[in-house]
């Protein structure tokens, strides 16, 4: 099982240092969250809180996923970058793929897009992009981001998206793989038809239960052979012991946050998520 290191609400100007120890430390990846903007009023609760509230506010720091991956690849060559995940709905695939591309060959293809549907509506509308049938419109997002990535000269002619002849040079050298978040019985469908599924806050025996559904889903779909990643935020299996069975039930890749553990809050020094990290490798990691 891989590890990927989280993230999400660290000052920004941790990020270069955080990926650079990280790597050294033997981590895998670094999870890359998303947020496009704070509503001061939101419209829907957020889906992945007992409450539906949301653990951050207006204040809290982000900053687009594929800058960061850009500046964080720039100053390391081994450990890889992934969105965990990128609000789809909300971003037009053409000039999503400008930008997937442009990161993909500036980290020599150490990048991976894990996309979701967003849950705000706001975050649709604000936009400019309606929050009706989203579901179908990312489905087709996806088919234009891999036609653009897979490089020459490519149209499309959609229900959502329509456009000529048009080539976005350089492309990627390898395919950028394609993770989708979500728990719903749609977002694991099209998770399954992807190359892996990405998690949210989850709990071990849902982890479990959402790994078999997606089992059978790719079976049904003739993929079960194929490779697949399973990306995981388990909430209640940490350790080494819980981490080992993490990856007895499948999953092939754990997202964590180390300091969090030790005490450091999001905002913490950043020596002290340092010090979290290099002993989680030392504890965890190197025992795996």
């Amino acid at each position: 099982m891989k590890f990927s290191l989280a993230i999400a609400l660290s000052p920004l100007d941790q990020l270069t240092e955080l990926a650079r120890t990280a790597e050294e430390c033997g981590f895998a990846s670094i999870a890359l969250p998303d947020s496009m903007f704070y509503m001061e009023t939101a419209s829907a609760k957020y889906p992945y809180t007992p409450d539906g509230s949301r653990f951050w506010d207006a204040n809290t720091p982000w900053v687009d996923p594929l800058a960061a991956a850009a500046a964080m690849g720039a100053v390391t060559s081994r450990i890889r970058f992934y969105t965990q995940v990128l609000k789809l709905g909300s971003r037009h695939p053409v000039v999503l793929a400008r930008q997937v591309g442009s990161v993909a060959v500036l980290t020599g293809n150490r990048f991976g897009l894990g996309v979701g549907l967003g849950w705000a509506p706001e975050e649709f509308e604000w936009c400019g992009v309606p929050y009706a049938h989203r579901g179908r419109r990312a489905d087709e997002a996806i088919e234009v981001l891999q036609l653009i990535l897979g490089g020459g000269m490519v149209s499309h002619h959609g229900e959502f998206f329509d456009f000529g002849g048009l080539q976005m040079s350089p492309a990627p050298t390898q395919p950028v793989p394609i993770y989708v978040g979500g728990h719903t019985e749609a977002g694991l469908r099209r998770a399954a038809r992807h190359d892996g599924w990405s998690s949210a806050m989850i709990k071990f025996a849902d982890l479990r239960d959402i790994i078999g559904k997606l089992s059978a889903l790719r079976a049904e779909l003739g993929r079960a052979d194929e490779p697949f990643e399973i990306q995981a935020v388990c909430i209640d299996r940490l350790g080494l012991d819980g981490y080992r069975q993490q990856a007895d039930i499948g999953v092939t890749d754990a997202l964590v946050v180390p300091w969090l553990a030790d005490g450091v809050g999001f905002d913490g020094p950043l020596s002290a998520k340092q010090d979290s990290i290099k002993r989680f490798a030392d504890t965890v990691i190197t025992k795996m």
